[in-house]
C-alpha cells in the first residue's frame, strides 16, 4: 500500500500535470483537452492568457487568428471555451433539455437550421435580416435578438459549429463534422469526460469533481440508470485516490504525483486550471482567491482582474495589470508571511517581461 501523498507532492502535481515547459500552440490545445475563454481584457482575454503560459512565443490573439488552421472547436466543456474536436465528441448529442427560446420563439431554431446549407456561414445580422427581427428575454433580465439566441441554442446541442469570428461575433455553420462521426457509447463518453476533467483539474477534491460533472450535465434528475452506471465505472475504473486531511483527492491512475513544473515567477488567468477549481486552491494554498469582476468597486479586496502569482509550485498573491499609454503597469500584493526577495522580484521581473512581449508592447 503506497502511503498517502503530502500536501506539498499534490500541490507539486497540481502544477506539473498542466504546467509544463512550453510547446507548439496545437501541442499545447491538444494536451489541455479545453481552454476557457471570457471576453475581459485585463490585460488579455483568459483564453490567450492560459495558452501564454504553455506555449512558446504566443501572442495575444494568436488563438483566434490561427482558429481555421487548428484542431479546435468553440463549446462548453462546462464553461464556454475550446476544446479539439475529438474532446467535442464526448460532448455530443447532449442530453435534450428544452430551452427557453423554443418557448419563446417556437419554430425558430427550425427556420435557423434551414439556412445552414453545407458551405454556407451565418452571421447573426444575415439571419435577422433573413427572419426578420425578434427580440426576447435574456438571463441578465433584458432583451436579445431571437435569431442570435437560436444560433447559441444550435451550436450548443452540436447543430452548428463557430467557423470564425468577425470583431469578435460568431460566425456559424454546419457542424457536418460531428454528423459525420461515430456516436460513441455511454460509457465511452463518460469516461472520457471524467479522465479529461480529472487530468485537467487534478490532484482534485471529490467534491469538485461530482461539481464539474454536475455542470456538465451528468446531475440531471433522472438521470437513466446506464448512464450512472457508466459514471461509476469511469470514476472507478480510471482515477487514482488519496485522501489527505478528511478530503479524498483523484487523479488520473496513470499519472504520477512526482510531475513538477518549471520553477520561477508565474502570473496566470482567474480561469486557468490552477485556479479554476477555488475549493482545490484554497486547499492547496492555504488561502481564498477571490474572482471580483462583478464585485461592486468599493467592495474589492483583490481587484477587479487579479491574476493570482505563482512562485516555486506556491500561490503567493496576486497581480493587477494594466495596461496604460503603450505601457505595461503592475501591482502585486503578497500573502502574509511571503517575503518580497531577490529571488521573487528576477522572478517577477523575467514574467513582466514575457506579458510584455505577450501583448506586444515595447520592452
Amino acid at each position: 500500500m503506497n502511503p498517502a501523498p503530502t500536501l506539498a507532492q499534490l500541490r507539486s502535481a497540481a502544477l506539473g500535470h498542466t504546467l509544463w515547459p512550453r510547446t507548439g500552440l496545437q501541442a499545447a490545445i491538444t494536451r489541455l483537452g479545453f481552454v476557457q475563454a471570457d471576453p475581459i481584457r485585463a490585460p488579455a482575454r483568459a483564453q490567450d492568457l492560459i495558452l501564454m503560459q504553455r506555449v512558446r512565443g504566443y501572442r495575444a490573439g494568436d488563438l483566434e487568428r490561427r482558429y481555421a488552421q487548428l484542431d479546435v472547436e468553440e463549446d462548453v466543456l462546462p464553461n464556454y471555451g475550446f476544446v479539439t474536436r475529438e474532446v467535442q465528441r464526448l460532448l455530443h448529442p447532449r442530453q435534450h433539455r428544452p430551452l427557453r427560446i423554443e418557448t419563446e420563439a417556437p419554430g425558430l431554431l427550425e427556420q435557423v437550421l434551414a439556412l445552414a446549407q453545407p458551405g454556407a456561414s451565418l452571421h447573426p445580422r444575415e439571419v435577422e435580416a433573413a427572419l426578420g427581427r425578434q427580440a426576447v428575454s435574456n438571463a441578465w433580465g433584458g432583451q436579445s435578438s431571437a435569431s442570435t439566441r437560436a444560433l447559441d441554442a444550435l451550436h450548443y446541442r452540436g447543430h452548428l459549429r463557430v467557423v470564425r469570428r468577425d470583431s469578435g461575433v460568431r460566425v456559424y455553420g454546419p457542424a457536418t463534422h460531428l454528423q459525420a462521426a461515430e456516436p460513441l457509447t455511454v460509457e465511452q463518453r463518460t469516461r472520457g469526460v471524467v479522465l479529461l476533467l480529472a487530468r485537467l483539474y487534478g490532484p482534485l477534491p471529490q467534491a469538485s469533481l461530482g461539481y464539474l460533472l454536475s455542470l456538465c450535465g451528468y446531475g440531471l434528475p433522472g438521470l437513466k440508470a446506464d448512464l450512472r452506471a457508466a459514471l461509476k465505472a469511469a470514476v472507478g475504473e480510471t482515477l487514482a485516490h488519496a485522501r489527505l486531511d478528511g478530503v479524498t483527492y483523484l487523479w488520473p491512475a496513470d499519472a504520477s504525483l512526482d510531475a513538477t513544473a518549471s520553477p520561477g515567477v508565474r502570473l496566470v488567468a482567474p480561469f486557468d486550471p490552477l485556479v479554476w477549481d477555488r475549493r482545490r486552491f484554497a486547499l492547496l494554498h492555504g488561502w481564498t482567491y477571490r474572482f471580483e469582476a462583478y464585485t461592486p468597486p468599493a467592495k474589492r479586496v483583490m481587484g477587479y482582474y487579479a491574476l493570482p502569482v505563482f512562485h516555486h509550485e506556491r500561490a503567493v498573491g496576486w497581480a493587477n495589470l494594466k495596461v496604460v499609454a503603450g505601457e505595461l503597469t503592475s501591482e502585486v500584493q503578497l500573502i502574509p508571511g511571503v517575503r518580497h526577495t531577490a529571488a521573487f522580484t528576477r522572478g517577477l521581473d523575467a514574467e513582466l517581461a514575457r506579458y510584455r512581449a505577450f501583448l506586444g508592447l515595447s520592452s
